[in-house]
C-alpha cells in the first residue's frame, strides 16, 4: 500500500471540485526522482509544458517555504512549497494570478522506495470558479491527462539518468 498526499483540510479531495491521482513505478532510486522534482526551473528538460517556472524567493531549487511562479497552459500562477520531506514528499499550494474568484489548488508528490526503484504518486485538488470553468467545463479530464504525461516523462528522465551512470 502506498502513502498518499497529506491534505490540508481546505484542500481535501472529498470537498474539492476537481481531483486527480496519477502514479507510476520508476526504475530509479527515490533520490534521482527527487532531484528532478525539486529542480523546478528545469522541469522543461523532461516536461516541455513546464517551461515558464521561476523561483521568486531566491533558492536554487524547491525547499520548504519556497515561493515560485509558473505559467501553466498559458495562465500565470503563484505557488508556495508547503511540505518537503527529502526523497519522500513534496507539496505546494497554488493561487491563480489575477483570478478574482480566489481559485486555489494543492499538488502533492509521494515517493515510495520499491525493490526495483520507487513508486511515484501525485495528487492534486482544485477549488474555485476559475478551475471549474477551465478544467471542469472546458477541458474535463485535463488535469489527469496533464499529470499522466508529467509522471511518465519524469519516470523516463529518472531512468535515463540511471542508465547514463551504468
Amino acid at each position: 500500500m502506498y502513502d498518499h498526499v497529506i491534505w490540508p483540510e481546505r484542500f481535501d479531495p472529498k470537498t474539492s471540485a476537481i481531483y486527480a491521482l496519477n502514479d507510476i513505478d520508476v526504475k530509479a532510486p527515490p533520490e534521482v526522482v527527487w532531484k528532478l522534482l525539486i529542480d523546478a526551473e528545469n522541469w522543461s528538460r523532461y516536461f516541455p509544458a513546464e517551461d515558464q517556472v521561476k523561483i521568486m524567493s531566491g533558492e536554487p531549487e524547491l525547499a520548504l517555504g519556497t515561493r515560485y511562479g509558473r505559467v501553466t497552459v498559458g495562465y500565470p500562477m503563484s505557488l508556495v512549497v508547503t511540505e518537503y520531506v527529502r526523497n519522500e514528499r513534496l507539496a505546494w499550494a497554488t493561487t491563480v494570478d489575477d483570478d478574482k474568484t480566489g481559485s486555489t489548488a494543492y499538488h502533492g508528490w509521494v515517493i515510495t522506495p520499491t525493490e526495483s526503484g520507487c513508486h511515484v504518486l501525485t495528487e492534486e485538488t482544485q477549488q474555485g470558479e476559475w478551475f471549474l470553468d477551465m478544467l471542469g467545463r472546458k477541458h474535463p479530464g485535463g488535469l489527469y491527462s496533464y499529470h499522466q504525461d508529467w509522471v511518465e516523462r519524469l519516470a523516463q528522465a529518472a531512468e535515463a539518468e540511471v542508465a547514463q551512470k551504468v
